[in-house]
């Protein structure tokens, strides 16, 4: 304590604290000081315990992005949960290109959806996984078969999901991890866009399983299996560290975990 009082008494060129007839007393200084500091320290405080969040007076604006297909899983459910606890708040979802990565981490969006791992150093939680299945047409040759060989399957024409530079992510790597390619005879920037494709046509689209179910139609589209060796895939979502200690991005992520959790048996 006394060399704590040293350096203050040096600091503010002050003694600040003498000893007087009854015992130490404040300089005239050091009690204008005290006067300041009643008014200064909860204002300190305030700063230092971190601001907080209460969703239902709220008025944030959430910035997210992802493709059509991570956006059209969350949205419905996700904006359910958001406006019934934070009716004043907002949720601004941005298109998926390939710089996305680097908008999280420059604060240009709050948080990502995607499929696969982000690098560093973005933070990232699994929230789901999801098999992929191909859509045909009911009169494509590989429509009644219970499964598909790869070798049948690199041998028809295809229409890609552009996610980043032409390849679809996921899809696209597992391929060349096996030094396979696929002949891309269309390439489209939407999920939904590879499904519209497909009636009519030789074409191949390869989805996440529950978009392809959304999108075959009886007697129109048939939904098969995919290639063993195309395996089912992470979704997670993904922020940057200088967002952990956010009280309402905190939130927000966990109504995103509670969104996309399995249910309950």
């Amino acid at each position: 304590m006394s060399r704590a009082l040293q350096r203050l008494r040096a600091t503010l060129g002050d003694e600040l604290l003498v000893r007087g007839p009854g015992g130490y007393q404040l300089t005239p200084r050091a009690e204008r000081i005290q006067a300041e500091l009643q008014h200064a320290l909860p204002r300190l405080e305030h700063v230092f315990s971190g601001e907080p969040f209460d969703p239902a007076t709220a008025a944030r604006a959430f910035r997210l992005a992802g493709t059509d297909y991570t956006v059209s899983v969350l949205s419905g459910a996700l904006l359910r949960r958001v406006f019934s606890q934070s009716p004043g708040s907002t949720v601004i979802f941005s298109r998926w290109h390939h710089a996305v990565f680097s908008d999280a981490e420059h604060g240009v969006v709050d948080l990502l959806i995607h499929g696969g791992p982000a690098p560093p150093p973005l933070r990232s939680r699994v929230l789901f996984e999801e098999a992929y299945a191909c859509l045909v047409s009911v009169g494509h040759p590989l429509a009644l078969r219970p499964a598909v060989a790869l070798e049948d399957y690199l041998q028809c024409a295809h229409v890609v999901v552009d996610i980043t530079d032409g390849r679809q992510g996921h899809v696209d790597r597992r391929l060349e991890s096996l030094g396979k390619s696929r002949r891309a005879s269309v390439t489209v920037p939407y999920h939904a866009a590879a499904a519209a494709a497909v009636p009519g046509t030789s074409l191949v689209a390869t989805l996440p399983r529950r978009l392809a179910l959304q999108h075959s139609a009886p007697g129109v589209t048939a939904v098969i299996p995919a290639p063993d060796a195309i395996d089912a895939m992470s979704y997670g979502m993904s922020w940057h560290p200088r967002l952990d200690g956010d009280a309402a991005q905190g939130w927000l992520r966990d109504t995103i975990i509670s969104t996309t959790a399995p249910p309950k048996p």
